[in-house]
């Protein structure tokens, strides 16, 4: 068995401090969570970025470089930036959400196909996921192409045939975010089976899923995301006290199951990343 990534995804746009203290706003903040995180076992670092003062999310790109920069002046995590941009109105939304792009992280998220979240739709129409796509490629950052139902994958496939991606692409599998695809093992098994078969896959599971998810992802075979984006909560009405704390409770699985944990330079060969931009 290949060694496994561990990727963590330390704030994302919806917990607050009000939910859990330890909710990271500030760069400051946020870059420290990163490297505990990477002490802790992770390769990657998926990055989104707060209002400093009232915790709003927001895409500003100082913000972003900042948290970019402390990062790599204290390790080596490989850097996923978000270009979810749901914050962004106006007129040029796919520039303003591929500004992340111009830091020359190793990787961005690449959201395929919209999708209800509560009250609120996150639109991904197919005009940027193709713009997205091949800014990506112009400026050597891998993709992370996270899906949030089977027809996102079928989306994916499309464009990897159609050479937008180059191998091997590497895809999330969002379960249970919004009104996305349920997190249970039955639809983990059936994502998996519709994936391209040279494609390099992770999974990440929200809220009481998390842990469920992740443990079956690598009994499959991949990769795994944790972190405050998807949950909070170590276990039922306890509150977990970092991010570091659930990747070392995800490495200690891994560890458990027989498994080896990836280093960033690992997640970087398997991946073909290119190496971090001083």
């Amino acid at each position: 068995m290949d060694k496994t990534i561990i990727s963590v995804a330390v704030v994302g746009s919806g917990p607050t401090k009000d939910m859990n203290p330890a909710v990271p706003y500030t760069p400051k903040e946020i870059a420290e969570a990163a490297i505990e995180c990477h002490k802790a076992g992770a390769a990657i670092t998926h990055i989104h970025v707060r209002d400093p003062e009232t915790g709003i999310v927001c895409s500003r790109f100082e913000l972003f470089k900042e948290v970019v920069d402390r990062i790599r002046q204290a390790c080596d995590i490989a850097i996923n930036l978000t270009t979810s941009g749901g914050n962004i109105k106006g007129e040029n939304i796919i520039e303003e959400r591929l500004e992340p792009v111009m830091l020359k992280p190793e990787i961005c998220s690449l959201d395929i196909g919209s999708v209800n979240f509560g009250t609120r739709v996150f639109m991904n129409p197919p005009e940027w996921g193709v713009a997205a796509a091949k800014r990506m490629r112009e400026h050597r950052v891998k993709p992370e192409i996270e899906v949030f139902d089977a027809g996102h994958i079928r989306q994916a496939r499309y464009m990897i045939a159609e050479g937008l991606f180059e191998d091997p692409p590497f895809i999330q599998l969002c379960m249970g975010p919004g009104w996305g695809i349920e997190a249970t093992p039955e639809n983990l098994i059936f994502m998996k089976s519709l994936l391209p078969p040279d494609a390099i896959w992770s999974a990440l599971g929200v809220g009481k899923a998390q842990l469920p998810m992740i443990t079956m992802a690598f009994l499959m075979g991949g990769h795994i995301r944790v972190g405050f984006e998807d949950n909070i909560y170590l276990r039922r009405g306890v509150l977990l006290k970092s991010n570091a704390q659930m990747v070392d409770l995800a490495a200690s699985i891994v560890e458990k199951l027989q498994g080896e944990i990836a280093t960033p330079d690992d997640a970087r060969e398997m991946l073909g990343l290119t190496h971090p931009v001083g």
